[in-house]
């Protein structure tokens, strides 16, 4: 005898086939392109602070999209902080100092328009003062783990010195164990973040060769042994010199905009 299969009174029919939503990729992403276009019109200056945004129409017609793809754009670019929507008023551009600088689609924008490096400069000048003050906790908190994970980072980057992408994964791999050990979860989020974004730039890498590389090693053995001989003090001084004198070695001079003509280049830590 056929056993008889019940129907479960508490599922949910499927629909059919022909009936499910369509994919919203499409809109998406126009959507994206719409907020990075806007971003990046703010940043560099062709939207200024306190001017008002075109119309709705005019910039579906800019766009070529639907005036619900602006808005929900328009929205977004708001929560970044580089607009506020005024019934009444139109769409007003805010002052730079309310922007979120570390929104990823403003910094990358920030970054790639930033003609004299002064952005460049302050990220670096941010980004020194939190990795010497992590690395000065590492060296008061690390544990055992922390220490092999700290001396296997620094072999690694040694073993990799003929090799310049696996060198500057290996240095950036370094920097992020220094951070772990600190156990400062949020500095070790907005270093990663802002260097992440700050790599793109080409204004920001600098030429590998292996003298380069060696005094890299170098600088980095220093902020090592100061980390395992528990000398916070070492550890921050070795850290700061580290990313300003690195810093200070490759930026760009005001006449060499254009990428070297080096072909080891590769983002510097």
């Amino acid at each position: 005898m056929r056993r008889q299969v019940l129907a479960d009174p508490f599922a949910i029919p499927h629909a059919p086939a022909a009936e499910a939503a369509p994919p919203r990729a499409r809109g998406t992403k126009l959507g994206i392109n719409v907020v990075q276009q806007i971003v990046s019109d703010i940043v560099r200056g062709v939207l200024t602070p306190g001017s008002t945004l075109p119309p709705e129409a005019e910039l579906c017609d800019q766009f070529g999209v639907s005036r619900t793809v602006i808005r929900e754009s328009v929205k977004v670019v708001q929560e970044k902080g580089l607009v506020r929507i005024e019934h009444g008023r139109g769409t007003q551009v805010t002052d730079p100092r309310q922007w979120n600088l570390l929104d990823d689609v403003v910094l990358t924008a920030i970054i790639a328009h930033d003609a004299n490096l002064s952005f460049l400069d302050e990220l670096v000048a941010t980004r020194t003062a939190l990795e010497a003050d992590m690395a000065a906790a590492a060296a008061t908190a690390y544990t055992g783990e922390d220490r092999l994970r700290i001396s296997a980072s620094l072999e690694l980057m040694r073993s990799k010195i003929d090799n310049v992408a696996e060198f500057a994964a290996a240095d950036a791999h370094f920097h992020d164990m220094v951070m772990a050990a600190s156990r400062n979860r949020l500095g070790r989020a907005i270093v990663n973040s802002i260097h992440d974004k700050a790599r793109g730039s080409m204004r920001y890498h600098g030429e590998y060769n292996e003298a380069v590389m060696r005094q890299t090693l170098d600088e980095h053995q220093a902020i090592h042994d100061a980390i395992l001989a528990r000398d916070a003090t070492g550890a921050a001084t070795a850290m700061r010199a580290h990313i300003s004198g690195s810093w200070s070695r490759r930026r760009p001079r005001p006449d060499a905009d254009a990428p070297g003509s080096g072909s080891r280049r590769q983002s510097a830590r």
